[in-house]
């Protein structure tokens, strides 16, 4: 369980989080220099230097949107123009990509945080920068939500890459995407020239999410812990009831994914403070339910020190002894730590903490930042591409670099991680310099 630290605020963690974007700076410099675009998409590092990985193209938007997140905290203005170019160059493939579930991490990284940053009046207005933006994040958004499979009840999800009877947890951090294009005015035109609300898709995948995805210890089945998450639901397509949970990623469908429960309690905690944005309380009653779940789970089933273990059912956690409570040990001999779903979940507790005025989950959050924005997850190495070391990418299919004989990955980075990891710092950064509250959507001045 998280020993949660009752001293911390954000200030007391300015040190670190501007020691972060000191090194950030050095390893966006150096990615840039040895990245080629014949060579995908960077996913993870390997002896320190970021590779590709085919599977699908979600991670782009976080190389360069972190060019932009860059820009946003330190006023590089050359992480500013790097940001718009890439994008411009390389991005718009992922605007109408059809294949994928992913286009919240993508376009909203990209065309999202440059439009926000220019209706913060950051950059310096421009009409066609503008209209492009706007443009590429309506379409995004309506792309997103045509992956559609309706259920038994009259609900229905956006579906995953794995097919129409795939429901991931993760898409409900991926829902920016339509939330962005909803609030620009934009639907979805469906046969007949019918109009699709997207605030209407955003609320059912929501829905959906919570409902199948999360457990609430209510008695659904004999895994039914209150908090849990199921990385992927399946349904039957014939008639659209749900069938049973399952994962890709994680050690079993009754087991606990971390990342998979961290991606839950940000996207859950950020659509909460949306739709206050929007006035529309329709399902706050669930949504709270699966955010104060998924959050009081991490907290319980983490160690001391905020760091979680992979999944929380891992094979071989039993070897390590009390694992939660101690202090996380990513050169454990038997199991990983996943320091990227550490970054995710860090700001779904500080979200959900404003958004509650709980001062656990905000307290909770600054505890996970304290230990991530320090050796040995912080890398100083002028060597390592990476910015927060020990994540893990895809433990079942054995993707993750193991340096040593006991085969457990240790010492790298990933995309998501470091993206993540600078996000949360500039939500705390923006506290502490008193700037406005960072969301992923944002209105025209």
């Amino acid at each position: 369980m998280i020993r949660i630290r009752k001293d911390l605020t954000a200030a007391a963690l300015e040190k670190k989080v501007k020691a972060l974007f000191d090194s950030s700076a050095r390893k966006i410099q150096s990615l840039d220099a040895s990245w080629r675009p014949e060579q995908g998409a960077p996913v993870f590092t390997i002896d320190g230097k970021y590779t590709s990985r085919g599977w699908t193209e979600w991670t782009q938007g976080f190389q360069f949107g972190a060019e932009i997140l860059q820009f946003d905290a330190t006023g590089d203005k050359r992480c500013l123009e790097a940001g718009r170019a890439h994008t411009v160059a390389y991005m718009a493939s992922h605007v109408s990509h059809i294949g994928v579930h992913d286009h919240g991490f993508n376009n909203v990284s990209t065309y999202g945080n440059l439009l926000r940053l220019m209706n913060e009046g950051r950059v310096e207005e421009n009409t066609g920068e503008r209209n492009f933006y706007e443009l590429a994040l309506k379409v995004s958004g309506a792309v997103q939500a045509a992956r559609w499979t309706n259920i038994a009840g009259g609900g229905g999800y956006i579906y995953s890459f794995n097919g129409p009877h795939s429901l991931f947890v993760d898409t409900v951090r991926s829902l920016r995407a339509l939330a962005v294009s909803h609030q620009l005015g934009h639907a979805l035109m469906g046969e007949n020239d019918k109009r699709i609300s997207l605030l209407h898709r955003l609320l059912k995948h929501a829905e959906a999410t919570a409902r199948y995805s999360i457990y609430y210890g209510e008695g659904r089945d004999s895994y039914d812990v209150r908090g849990r998450t199921a990385h992927e639901s399946i349904f039957n397509v014939n008639d659209g009831n749900y069938r049973c949970p399952n994962s890709q990623q994680g050690y079993s469908p009754f087991s606990t994914w971390t990342r998979g429960l961290a991606w839950a309690m940000c996207g859950f905690a950020e659509q909460l403070e949306f739709l206050v944005e929007l006035g529309d309380k329709s399902l706050e009653p669930l949504m709270r339910k699966a955010a104060e779940a998924t959050c009081d789970f991490y907290i319980e089933h983490t160690p001391t020190d905020g760091i979680p273990y992979w999944d929380t059912g891992a094979p071989n956690l039993h070897k390590l002894g009390d694992w939660a409570g101690k202090p996380a040990d990513p050169f454990n001999a038997f199991e990983p730590v996943d320091s990227s779903a550490a970054a995710i979940a860090a700001q779904g507790l500080l979200r959900l903490g404003n958004y509650l005025g709980n001062e656990k989950y905000t307290q909770a959050g600054l505890t996970v930042c304290d230990t991530l924005f320090a050796e040995p997850y912080l890398s100083s190495d002028a060597n390592h591409q990476g910015l927060l070391l020990h994540s893990v990418y895809h433990r079942p299919n054995g993707w993750d670099r193991a340096p040593g004989a006991d085969g457990v990955p240790r010492g790298e980075a990933c995309m998501w991680g470091d993206y993540h990891a600078r996000e949360v710092a500039l939500y705390l950064l923006r506290e502490m310099e008193q700037k406005p509250y960072l969301t992923f959507w944002s209105k025209r001045k």
